[in-house]
């Protein structure tokens, strides 16, 4: 009836709850926040007492910029911990996450500056083996994140013109076979 007492834990409840959503066929699509614009948590496990969006907002102060790391850290390895989760649950002839895609990422390539460009995206899942994996894709400066979406939704059957500030699908496509 109540949040749990740490972030950590709360993570990890949420993780579990898409995992058991995927693995039930309850539903295909889920989204989770790590952690929501001006948000004042802290993360004292980890050594950072300090206000996460107060940190974002490092003004290339080194050591703020290195407390940002710590927490992009720390996010990565509590999805890292899911990916593995839904590796290791047998779905038909693979796992859950071969049969998934998450798509994990931030909406500020720069926080301090409030830059909405160059963002890190991370994607897991080989959707059916519909998808390749295993690179690391660049795009030009100004390439909107929608336009990885858009292509998303390529791939799960959804054709659609347009979607947010989308200017076109990724091409070249780094998702097709």
């Amino acid at each position: 009836t109540d949040i749990p007492d740490t972030y950590e834990e709360h993570a990890r409840i949420m993780f579990d709850l898409l995992r058991l959503g995927f693995q039930t066929d309850t539903t295909r699509i889920g989204s989770m926040i790590m952690a929501r614009e001006l948000s004042g948590l802290s993360y004292p496990n980890i050594g950072v007492p300090d206000s996460h969006h107060a940190i974002s907002h490092h003004r290339g102060d080194p050591e703020l910029m290195e407390k940002k790391a710590r927490i992009d850290t720390y996010h990565v390895q509590l999805m890292a911990e899911f990916a593995a989760k839904m590796k290791a649950t047998p779905d038909g002839d693979g796992s859950l996450l071969d049969h998934s895609l998450i798509v994990y990422g931030g909406g500020m390539g720069d926080g301090n500056l409030h830059r909405h460009s160059d963002l890190p995206c991370l994607l897991l899942g080989r959707l059916g083996g519909t998808i390749r994996t295993g690179q690391h894709v660049v795009y030009p400066d100004r390439t909107p994140m929608t336009n990885l979406l858009l292509t998303v939704l390529d791939k799960v059957g959804v054709r659609l013109d347009h979607f947010g500030d989308s200017t076109g699908r990724l091409d070249p496509d780094p998702l097709s076979i």
